[in-house]
């Protein structure tokens, strides 16, 4: 399982690589294709097809990356006019 600390060793992020998206490490996948995936409804085995060069641990280090982005955002509620 890949740990909290962990998904560094399997996201990258460089400027000169899609335009400094997070990607796969060693691919220009996307994580936001990859989550954004999931989200879709693909399974792990299916994107594991689609994307032969990714691993069950780079999926799990995607979802990891997002989580923790998403946990330093605020997140402010919208309120109706009346």
């Amino acid at each position: 399982m890949v740990r909290k600390t962990h998904w560094r060793s399997r996201i990258s992020i460089d400027r000169r690589i899609h335009h400094g998206d997070p990607c796969i490490k060693g691919t220009r996948v996307p994580v936001s294709v990859v989550v954004g995936s999931l989200a879709e409804g693909s399974t792990i085995s299916e994107i594991l097809r689609e994307y032969p060069s990714l691993e069950r641990a780079d999926i799990r280090a995607a979802l990891r990356f997002a989580a923790e982005a998403v946990s330093g955002f605020d997140f402010l509620p919208l309120v109706a006019k009346r």
